[in-house]
């Protein structure tokens, strides 16, 4: 799940229109919940509790964090009636999310045959 998560990551810091830094460097991913005002693109919850729940999000409005603030990531991503969107965050979880699927069972097919062989 990190794997895929990181690589979604990526792609959205690729596309982010890159002036401050703020928004590239806002963009993520944590185990459980987003940081407070984040734009969030996926939560992927494992069967077992929220603590196998992996959350990729944009933007934030928790200095306490230690994140710069950017809390205009949906504005970014959207557009106003001012400025053209430049869509960075949905563009890339659905050009990943079938590969970061089909990652996730692979490696857990791989996890549940070591368990079954004992290894």
């Amino acid at each position: 799940m990190e794997v895929a998560a990181n690589e979604i990551v990526e792609m959205m810091r690729s596309l982010v229109p890159y002036k401050t830094g703020a928004l590239y460097d806002s963009i993520g991913w944590s185990w459980g919940a987003a940081p407070k005002g984040s734009l969030i693109v996926a939560q992927v919850k494992g069967k077992l509790g929220s603590e196998l729940t992996i959350t990729i999000y944009a933007g934030s409005r928790d200095k306490s964090r230690g994140d710069m603030d950017a809390y205009y990531a949906r504005w970014v991503e959207f557009g106003t009636q001012k400025m053209k969107a430049q869509p960075y965050f949905f563009v890339s979880w659905r050009a990943s999310r079938k590969s970061a699927v089909a990652g996730v069972r692979r490696a857990t097919r791989k996890a549940a045959r070591a368990v079954a062989a004992g290894k």
